[in-house]
């Protein structure tokens, strides 16, 4: 039996048309059928989970949030938010150093009014969320587990680093952007957690993904698996480089990995 966790964006899900391949659906549903465990590792926290995934592919669990919160077959095994005072200082700080972000939490994310926001690349991005309604930073603090934020040109990403460097931890997505969590938790921290949890040795585990995000859980797992459309950094480290998420990338990967083999039998 092995233990394969799936990133989302770019992965399960193609990031420009945002679907999920019919081939993806069926590959996850045979690993399980197979005897094989299925986990979404994903940047996303659970408000963030769209039905998409949800209604069409089945899985064993979810490990969300960078590590921030475990589920295993509906029963939340644990869940990391910032605490109230960290967050008001972070609060804070966002507005000091004029950072905007997108607070993302298990049941509600926060987010400034546009005309609030300190760049036109985030008034941008946040135009996407628009319809969601996401209430604004008021009732945020002890409400999030991480963030989504972005420095513009009169932003201070570095000073923001340096004041709280021993308290959380900066995934840099490129062209501005940090994904920021508490210290210490990461997709690779989930995926031990949830396999000391189940028992299953770390040489059944396999990971696969695309993005810088994906580097820890990659890196600890025995197999790693990047998608053709991966970051180079992403390419550079892993076992094997499968098809794009826009095409059977998933399907291909496993069908390499062996956990298909019941129904390449019969075809």
């Amino acid at each position: 039996m092995k233990a394969i966790f799936f990133d989302i964006d770019g992965t399960l899900i193609d990031n420009d048309t945002k679907q999920i391949r019919e081939s993806t659906v069926r590959a996850i549903a045979l690993a399980r059928e197979n005897g094989h465990l299925c986990f979404v590792n994903t940047g996303r926290t659970r408000r963030l989970i769209e039905r998409e995934l949800t209604d069409r592919v089945a899985f064993d669990g979810y490990l969300l949030g960078c590590g921030t919160m475990i589920v295993y077959r509906n029963e939340i095994l644990f869940h990391k938010s910032l605490s109230p005072e960290l967050s008001k200082r972070v609060l804070d700080a966002l507005s000091r150093y004029r950072i905007d972000a997108l607070l993302e939490g298990a049941e509600e994310n926060f987010c400034r009014e546009r005309e609030a926001m300190y760049s036109q690349v985030f008034r941008q991005y946040a135009e996407g969320y628009r319809d969601r309604n996401y209430p604004d930073f008021t009732d945020a603090a002890g409400r999030f587990d991480k963030l989504f934020a972005h420095a513009g040109e009169d932003g201070d990403m570095e000073a923001f680093q340096r004041e709280f460097q021993e308290e959380l931890s900066f995934i840099d997505r490129g062209g501005g952007f940090y994904e920021i969590l508490s210290r210490g938790y990461s997709k690779a921290t989930a995926i031990r957690y949830i396999a000391d949890k189940l028992r299953i040795s770390m040489e059944d585990t396999v990971a696969i993904g695309d993005s810088n995000n994906d580097l820890p859980m990659l890196e600890c797992v025995h197999t790693s698996i990047a998608m053709g459309n991966s970051s180079d950094a992403v390419l550079a480290m892993a076992d094997h480089v499968t098809g794009n998420a826009d095409g059977d990338g998933i399907w291909e990967a496993l069908s390499w990995l062996g956990v298909l083999e019941r129904e390449e039998r019969r075809l």
